[in-house]
């Protein structure tokens, strides 16, 4: 995921504070002057990406159209913009550390009543996402963990409760199965889009 690929270009984007509360699941981060907001993820690949956006958007999320499935492994978090050649460093020593692994998803869970977020589970590729997720947060994105690291991919987030009951019902029974080979940087851009702006293969 190369060349700052627009994850979306909505007609009136989402808020900053929106976007970051659905890469996330939590508190938004608002970047200040001479920072960079950025987040790191395992983008799910076609075709499930576009079935869980699509369930997402049916839920009624509107961050279905402008938010790409995926696995965080760093919620958004505000860098000194001048750091972002120590990120990508970081992230290229880190993944080429890392052998490329296998996702299943299966079934649904929520993260309520901590937060209105229902998610799509990992039934196998967590243990190889949690070690991931615990090499990318360290140095210079070594921040503080607000809550235990838990991989997922959210399919529905901010609604009410029926709604959230809706999705967690209707993709019980959903699965997929892919291989992960890279980790993407994600950039958010002044215009409210989130942008992969550099991709990291695992292995090298």
């Amino acid at each position: 995921m190369s060349g700052g690929r627009g994850l979306a270009h909505p007609a009136t984007p989402p808020s900053v504070a929106a976007q970051a509360a659905a890469m996330t699941g939590v508190m938004p981060v608002l970047p200040a002057a001479g920072e960079t907001l950025i987040g790191v993820a395992i983008a799910v690949p076609q075709p499930w990406a576009a079935e869980l956006e699509g369930w997402r958007t049916a839920f009624g999320d509107p961050l279905g159209a402008t938010v790409p499935a995926h696995v965080t492994l760093v919620p958004p978090t505000a860098v000194p913009t001048g750091a972002m050649d120590q990120v990508v460093d970081h992230l290229r020593r880190t993944t080429a550390a890392s052998a490329p692994f296998t996702i299943r998803l299966r079934g649904t869970g929520s993260f309520r009543p901590v937060s209105p977020v229902v998610y799509v589970r990992l039934a196998s590729g967590g243990q190889e996402c949690a070690q991931l997720e615990d090499d990318v947060r360290a140095g210079v994105l070594g921040t503080q963990r607000r809550f235990p690291f838990h991989p997922h991919v959210t399919v529905a987030q901010l609604l009410d409760e029926a709604a959230l009951d809706r999705a967690e019902t209707e993709l019980a029974g959903y699965e997929a199965t892919f291989d992960v080979t890279e980790v993407g940087l994600f950039t958010h851009g002044r215009d409210g889009v989130w942008r992969a702006s550099d991709g990291f293969p695992l292995g090298g």
